[in-house]
């Protein structure tokens, strides 16, 4: 997987490659978005490390790719944009959404656990289920379901998504500067990736205390 994604990260498909997985992956938490993040971070520290090859005078030098600063950017951009596009579905889905979240179990359960706090205007919450499995999905989808307002969630929103991407891109372009190889520092940021996961899952899984938090 990492030796396909890794010729991907040589192309300017990448950008699009990785906005897409992030706006759709409100939608699919399966699709691996900061696996992709993650990656095209490590391929440019690496590209980093070994410098241009010049292969004539004549004939000009590429662009490093991918540039990181303009990955942060686009991973940003992409993670807001999937979150409002769920809001927008949230406020506007009605029964039809009910009907949806109810053959979920999983989504059903997240969805009773995070109500509390998000009726209290718990903002922090939406940063930390940023980083926890499906958590983006259901604190988005809520947020529209319970009407509020988009001054209230945009904001939590755009915090939620710079909080992810730069620890996503940091993992990977750091990881792989420190441990100097690109395929161990993008299996070990993977992991660190999963890790945070893990850990935000447990504390959205205590609405009360993260609503008490924001």
């Amino acid at each position: 997987m990492f030796e396909t994604l890794g010729s991907l990260t040589a192309s300017p498909w990448i950008y699009a490659l990785v906005a897409v997985s992030i706006v759709l992956d409100v939608f699919l938490p399966v699709l691996p978005s900061g696996v992709l993040v993650i990656t095209a971070a490590a391929a440019a520290a690496a590209a980093g490390a070994t410098g241009p090859v010049s292969v004539s005078v004549s004939v000009p030098v590429p662009e490093q790719v991918p540039d990181i600063l303009l990955l942060l950017v686009i991973a940003t951009t992409a993670s807001v944009l999937g979150d409002m596009a769920a809001y927008r579905l949230g406020r506007r889905g009605g029964a039809r959404l009910d009907r949806a979240i109810a053959r979920s179990r999983r989504l059903t359960r997240a969805h009773e656990r995070l109500g509390t706090a998000l009726a209290r205007g718990g903002g922090a919450l939406v940063v930390v289920a940023r980083f926890a499995p499906a958590g983006r999905s259901v604190v988005s989808l809520g947020a529209g379901k319970t009407q509020r307002k988009v001054a209230e969630f945009l904001p939590w929103s755009v915090l939620a998504g710079m909080a992810w991407a730069g620890y996503s891109v940091a993992l990977g372009y750091f990881g792989t500067q420190w441990l100097g190889t690109q395929w161990l520092g993008t299996a070990l940021s993977v992991v660190a990736l999963f890790a945070a996961g893990a850990l935000a899952a447990f504390l959205v899984r205590r609405p009360e205390a993260a609503a008490a938090t924001a």
